[in-house]
């Protein structure tokens, strides 16, 4: 298959899946009662963008990419606990394979425990609710599948893709409704929210500090190797993880009475309390990220050291005291782009109405970003495959 043909097949399987999965959650599942928020609820709103409306219908895909998104985080938090985990992940890609196994049984796990939350079997009818928690772990099953197709033979990462696809289904009809208030004032500032959010993710997600390093040459044989100059990259902590963990954080004690203020994003004091929160996240996040000593052994192992800095314990300190730096920067660039959409929502004095909507918009735009990016660069591997492809025959 030349690589046209690779290009052409790709972009039909994403587009495919997509079909394949906005049919699923318009699908409804059978003889259901549905426990969910209220239509005025606080929660409601960002329940239907994680979840693409599904639990308002509960159709076959109720949960949309919500299990996907949740297993990996539960994984790395049942790694900590659990020393065997621990081991597997640093058996390398074997230990890779078998969490891969457990990421995909914990996920249809989390899709069955949200089928039992969400339905009431009608009185003594358990035979229809049994069938409907069945239907709706099978589409969680379903979905995990399709994430996996998208990623292995379509473009970019699947939860990614699917997880816009229907954010982008639910966001566009709230957009109205601000208009009918603000008028073309909430265009100008959602359209300035926009351009700046975007702006900043993508050079920050291109942005990196590069650490030069040189490698020994060695004789091999008649032959010579190495020699030639690599570098480290270290790269900006991403907001939107952060942002939603401080926006969930600080709206909890918001349901408390007399500190309703928590739940207003507009709020100068929720913004305060968000910035500093999106900036210990977002250290703490990636301060777990990068083993130094383990890329310290490695650089030892082939014989790379860092240009005037000495091998073993020195090579350490030397980078993690760059790479604290460098994430202690991106940690207050991350605060500062979380703190854009609730500013934005603060001048148009609608976020009463809109809870979480600020978050809600930083992950749409992240997570297009994101998408565009890595759909950008399998574009442009597949480009240059096919402008070689006759030199490589």
């Amino acid at each position: 298959m030349n690589a046209s043909d690779s290009l052409r097949r790709r972009i039909l399987v994403t587009l495919g899946v997509i079909v394949v999965f906005r049919l699923g959650q318009s699908l409804p599942a059978p003889l259901v009662t549905v426990r969910a928020p209220e239509a005025d609820h606080p929660l409601r709103w960002i329940l239907d963008l994680l979840t693409g409306g599904g639990l308002a219908t509960l159709p076959v895909f109720a949960f949309g990419v919500l299990p996907c998104l949740a297993a990996p985080s539960v994984l790395r938090a049942l790694t900590v606990l659990i020393p065997r985990l621990a081991a597997l992940r640093a058996e390398g890609e074997a230990g890779a394979r078998v969490l891969t196994r457990y990421r995909r049984r914990l996920t249809v796990v989390l899709g069955l425990l949200g089928a039992i939350g969400v339905v009431v079997p009608r009185g003594p009818d358990v035979l229809g609710g049994t069938a409907t928690v069945a239907c709706l772990t099978a589409g969680a099953a379903v979905v995990l599948r399709l994430t996996e197709v998208i990623t292995d033979r379509g473009f970019g990462d699947g939860v990614r893709t699917l997880l816009l696809t229907q954010v982008l289904a639910v966001l566009p009809a709230e957009f109205p409704r601000v208009y009918e208030t603000k008028g073309w004032a909430a265009i100008a500032v959602m359209a300035a929210v926009t351009l700046s959010i975007t702006v900043l993710t993508i050079v920050f997600a291109q942005a990196q500090r590069r650490i030069p390093v040189q490698y020994a040459k060695r004789m091999i044989g008649v032959r010579a190797y190495g020699g030639t100059p690599a570098y480290v990259p270290l790269r900006f902590p991403q907001a939107n993880s952060p942002a939603v963990l401080a926006a969930a954080l600080v709206s909890l004690p918001g349901f408390w009475p007399g500190v309703d203020w928590l739940r207003d994003e507009g709020n100068p004091g929720r913004i305060a309390i968000c910035f500093v929160l999106v900036c210990l996240f977002a250290f703490l996040r990636a301060v777990g990220t990068m083993d130094i000593d383990q890329v310290t052994r490695d650089l030892v192992r082939v014989g790379g050291f860092v240009p005037g800095i000495r091998p073993g314990r020195w090579t350490a300190d030397y980078i993690g005291y760059v790479r604290h730096r460098i994430i202690g920067v991106g940690a207050v660039c991350s605060g500062v782009v979380a703190s854009i959409p609730a500013v934005g929502l603060a001048v148009l004095d609608v976020s009463p109405r809109f809870p979480f909507a600020g978050v809600a918009l930083l992950v749409v735009l992240v997570f297009l970003v994101s998408v565009t990016l890595d759909t950008a660069r399998q574009f442009e591997t597949l480009r240059q495959r096919k402008r070689y492809e006759p030199v490589l025959r």
